[in-house]
């Protein structure tokens, strides 16, 4: 059990030090901030506790929480806790259609069999759409913090159930106890170097790993200030984050909130006051190292340093984070030869330099085909490649990476399984990388993977080159594979018109793939990218719903043959 999580709840809190003045800034709708300091969180969310408990909320339930990023929902979640039960945090309604929403939360709903649901008003009629859907005869239970409060019960041993985004297949939620989520909290924490006092910014969803932990839960597990937005606010306005760090030290965020903060502001960064920033954590997608350049030279008048980035690696499965670079020194950055790349066989390095930011980065920031280290394992956590068999390769060899420690949780809730799969107390997380000169180096997923040419040939390596030759967002466009009998291919989705790109976009697919692997373009208008809450590329789904016929307004342009196989 994690005392610093739970002790600050209690009147009067068990946590050491003074709580007065410190507490969370809650971005408003009006460019302001609402402070909610610790001993008021602490009894609104003995209040809730005490409404949970009177309608039979007992400790080891597990109480789902519906509500977007605000006081409500930080009051739900520590509520939840003081309850003594575990808290599952749902994703609030966004961007998808009211269906698909419906069906993909009813999914998560049916895994917890949660004993309450706690939403807000307004959203109560589509809580209780989920409900259905999910088989429950149970209503939303509507926040209110009114009831008597009770001093915090004793936990049962999950803290949570912390869903995978969804990116390789449907969510899965996996079970994080207590003793997982110190274990991760004390590695970021030392990863950051946080101190006494420190505060952090956030505009992560909070029922996202790295939204939730790595920038939630790590300053409320020491008392410290936080400053956090709702992904909305951050995309509106993207320097109402940046403004916190005059004053925070500390923040994770995948390397699309720095591309996308430098296309907006471009030129005006400079205006801003970054002085205080020391980490960023840096994950939860594919790093490219020429987009956070662009960024920190942008910036670099603000008083932004590139040692600013901690470029990092982790998953849900491992409560989230596994490596995290802490050097002082910067980063290495190496180029490999995609062509002959063969699992469990040795990787070739073309060149190899450091991640820096200089004056002469060009201002077109896209794909240029190198990895960033991501670290070392530390604080117990084992991180190693393994071939097929599960035995370890040296050094510079392509493989399965494998993660043992305390941060690694026991599996999947409701008997479920997945691509990553926990054996002997580790998991072999289906991901695909190398260790180099003691770093980390990531390819990708190996279910995003197909063979061509007798090599491995990765989704994510792919979409690089298609960036790097036309042009396009990286967020705009995402290569699918497929293996089947009838033969290989790949389809590339891209958010754009037609044009003379489509024809740059087949030619360097073709060089990457050969001749034996079919290729198919679809174009569409803007959400034809279908995406987890991460921010990661749903192809299984896109696969599926090409092949259903179900995207609408969608263009096939160029199709050799279609397969009949396995999306990857």
């Amino acid at each position: 059990m994690s005392s610093a999580l739970l002790s600050w709840l209690a009147d009067p809190p068990r946590a050491a030090g003074d709580l007065h003045g410190r507490g969370i800034h809650l971005a408003d709708d009006r460019g302001g901030w609402e402070f909610h300091g610790y001993p008021v969180l602490a009894a609104s969310a003995r209040r809730v506790a005490g409404s949970l408990a009177a309608q039979g909320v007992r400790p080891g339930d597990v109480v789902c929480v519906l509500l977007p990023t605000g006081f409500p929902c930080l009051s739900s979640l520590f509520g939840v806790w003081a309850a003594g039960a575990t808290v599952c945090l749902v994703p609030p309604p966004a961007f998808a259609a009211e269906v698909e929403y419906v069906e993909h939360t009813a999914g998560i709903l049916r895994q917890t069999e949660a004993a309450a649901t706690i939403t807000a008003e307004g959203l109560a009629p589509l809580a209780a759409r989920v409900l259905a859907a999910a088989g429950s005869d149970r209503e939303p239970w509507i926040w209110r913090d009114d009831g008597d409060e009770i001093q915090p019960r004793e936990p049962g041993e999950l803290a949570l159930l912390q869903f995978t985004s969804g990116s390789s297949s449907r969510p899965r939620g996996v079970r994080v106890t207590w003793a997982n989520l110190e274990a991760n909290l004390v590695l970021i924490r030392s990863a950051l170097g946080w101190r006494a006092g420190d505060a952090g910014a956030s505009w992560l969803p909070l029922h996202h790993d790295m939204g939730l932990i790595g920038c939630l839960l790590t300053p409320v597990s020491v008392q410290d200030d936080l400053w956090l937005l709702r992904p909305e606010q951050f995309i509106r306005d993207p320097a109402r984050w940046l403004r916190c760090f005059a004053v925070a030290a500390h923040t994770a965020a995948p390397p699309f909130a720095f591309e996308y903060a430098a296309r907006r502001l471009g030129d005006r960064l400079a205006d801003l006051d970054l002085s205080a920033w020391r980490n960023a954590i840096v994950g939860a997608e594919p790093i490219n190292p020429r987009a956070l350049e662009h960024f920190a030279r942008l910036a670099a008048p603000a008083g932004f340093s590139p040692s600013v980035y901690l470029p990092s690696y982790g998953l849900a499965e491992a409560t989230l984070a596994v490596t995290v670079r802490t050097s002082d020194a910067p980063a290495p950055t190496v180029r490999v030869d995609t062509g002959t790349l063969r699992f469990a066989g040795p990787v070739t390095i073309e060149d190899e330099g450091e991640f820096a930011s200089s004056a002469k980065t060009p201002p077109d920031h896209g794909e240029d085909g190198r990895l960033i280290g991501c670290g070392g394992p530390g604080d117990g956590v084992g991180a190693t490649v393994v071939d097929g068999e599960g035995r370890p390769l040296p050094d510079g060899h392509l493989g399965e990476i494998e993660v043992t420690g305390p941060s690694v949780t026991s599996g999947y809730h409701a008997g479920r399984t997945g691509s990553t799969r926990f054996v002997d107390g580790g998991i072999r997380t289906g991901d695909a990388g190398f260790f180099h000169r003691g770093e980390l180096f990531v390819l990708g997923r190996m279910g995003d993977s197909l063979k061509a040419r007798g090599r491995s040939v990765y989704m994510e390596d792919l979409e690089a080159k298609v960036v790097s030759a036309t042009g396009i967002a990286r967020e705009k466009c995402a290569v699918v594979g497929v293996e089947g009998t009838g033969g290989t291919s790949v389809t590339l989705f891209a958010e754009k018109a037609e044009g003379a790109w489509v024809e740059d976009a087949t030619l360097v697919l073709r060089a990457a793939l050969g001749d034996d692997v079919a290729i198919t373009v679809v174009t569409g208008r803007s959400g034809l990218i279908r995406k987890t809450s991460s921010g990661k590329p749903r192809r299984r789904h896109m696969w599926e719903e090409l092949r259903a016929g179900r995207l609408k307004d969608a263009r096939v342009l160029e199709t050799a043959h279609v397969t009949t196989g396995r999306p990857v």
